[in-house]
């Protein structure tokens, strides 16, 4: 639940960021369906804009059936997913590094433990792009926070975590996903550099 007192800007950010989280954790559903057709989220025509015009149109012609077969595919497979949802995977450039430590003691920093009956890392995108919508509209971090934890654990990773789901022959509506979502992550990244 968004804290009424948020401001609207603050407000449509984490709600885009509770959407990333729910569009990658799981296939959507009807209702995250209908969420995005009615949206009022991105107008205009910028990069963002039209990547969430493209998105919306893909959402009222898609069945859920289909977009669980399609999130199995690429984001669980068997044996091996064929794009892997841990952003840390797209960071590691040593043997030494280890970002999904730094990221659970920033986790425990802020008060956030992962609940005892999931058994996700707490680098899927889908957590970090949770922890980013509760960092915003329930704890009210300062913006100084949010860009520190946004550039340290979700832009770098998140970047090419959708260029490789755009780049999947089996990605169809999650092209389109990560195409938006690409978009948004670039748009707060020149938000933040602007502060």
């Amino acid at each position: 639940m968004i804290d009424p007192a948020i401001e609207p800007e603050d407000e449509a950010r984490a709600a885009i960021y509770g959407l990333v989280a729910r569009l990658f954790f799981a296939p959507p559903d009807a209702g995250t369906l209908a969420y995005v057709l009615h949206a009022n989220a991105f107008e205009g025509d910028s990069k963002v804009a039209l990547a969430w015009r493209n998105l919306v149109e893909a959402c009222r012609t898609v069945f859920p059936v289909v977009l669980e077969n399609e999130h199995t595919d690429l984001f669980v497979g068997v044996g091996k997913a064929e794009v892997t949802p841990y952003l840390t995977h797209y960071v590691i450039k040593y043997a030494t590094d280890n970002p999904l430590v730094e990221l659970r003691q920033q986790l425990t920093r802020w008060g956030i433990a992962r609940h005892e009956n999931v058994n996700e890392p707490e680098d899927h995108i889908a957590g970090i792009s949770e922890t980013m919508r509760f960092a915003i509209a329930v704890q009210h971090r300062p913006l100084e926070e949010q860009k520190e934890f946004f550039e340290r654990f979700l832009y770098r990773g998140g970047i090419v975590f959708c260029d490789a789901v755009s780049a999947s022959a089996k990605s169809n509506f999650y092209r389109l996903v990560a195409a938006f979502v690409r978009q948004f992550f670039e748009l707060e990244h020149a938000a933040f550099e602007m502060l």
